[in-house]
């Protein structure tokens, strides 16, 4: 039984006005134990709100989502939410914030604590636990939201663009450490992100969104043996899959583009 799996997944929201914008269409997907799957496409293909509905922040119009079986109708502690800004409370140092999800779980406060730490260790923090958000990097701000996610031990990670506002340094770190932590953890992760070169380099499959609605488009196995390291980025292996993937992006935002031009003509 995989870990994660969608089932005829669509989403329809309405507007003010009475006007339907399709955002996803019939998306059927499984996902393993331990695996590690992206999700790229064009803008405004809904990959956002296909995470958002498997975390049950939104409902679907249509299909339904299942974690080992059960079916998602609401968020829960086996899923864990990593936001694209670090979204970490101002007021609450690192450590604070780390365990935050365990305090709302009621969870003891010192073994809680212990957790905290050991995650804000495995991150690479150790020594910045006191600090708060406003006296960190942007890169230390996102490692306290992942491990502030990791405490609470979700089944599932879902991650949506987590490095997208970092710069290309350290977003080529982060990327490393990432791979670093889920090969020690295992955990089942779903990543959105718009970099290709990202999607490839972390991942065991890359889903390929079509443009709006979001459909199924391709599910690409990444055959790059592990462990990886960020010089894997300039083998020919890695360019042809990176190629591969943006070709398939282009031709939907091509066809998105038309679409428009016809719409927009009538």
């Amino acid at each position: 039984m995989p870990t994660l799996e969608t089932v005829g997944l669509s989403k329809v929201f309405r507007k003010r006005g009475g006007e339907q914008v399709e955002a996803l269409r019939d998306i059927s997907l499984r996902v393993e134990t331990g695996e590690f799957v992206s999700i790229v496409g064009a803008s405004g293909c809904g990959k956002t709100t296909f995470l958002r509905i498997i975390d049950g922040l939104l409902e679907p119009s249509a299909g339904k989502v299942f974690l080992d079986g059960r079916e998602v109708t609401k968020p829960g502690p086996d899923r864990g939410f990593v936001f694209q800004s670090d979204s970490l409370f101002p007021w609450r140092t690192a450590e604070d914030n780390v365990v935050f999800g365990l305090e709302v779980q009621r969870k003891n406060r010192s073994v809680a604590r212990q957790l905290a730490h050991r995650f804000i260790k495995m991150v690479g923090l150790e020594g910045f636990a006191g600090h708060y958000p406003y006296e960190l990097s942007g890169g230390m701000r996102q490692r306290v939201n992942i491990a502030r996610a990791m405490t609470i031990d979700p089944e599932v990670l879902l991650m949506d663009e987590p490095f997208a506002a970092l710069d290309a340094q350290t977003r080529e770190i982060m990327q490393y450490e990432l791979l670093s932590i889920w090969s020690q953890q295992q955990k089942t992760v779903l990543f959105i992100t718009h970099q290709i070169s990202e999607a490839v380099f972390l991942s065991d499959r890359v889903v390929v969104f079509t443009a709006r609605p979001g459909r199924l488009k391709e599910v690409i196995p990444i055959k790059i043996p592990r462990p990886r390291t960020l010089d894997v980025k300039h083998t020919k292996e890695f360019v042809d899959y990176e190629y591969q993937i943006w070709k398939m992006i282009e031709e939907e935002v091509r066809l998105g583009m038309r679409l428009e031009q016809t719409v927009g003509k009538h």
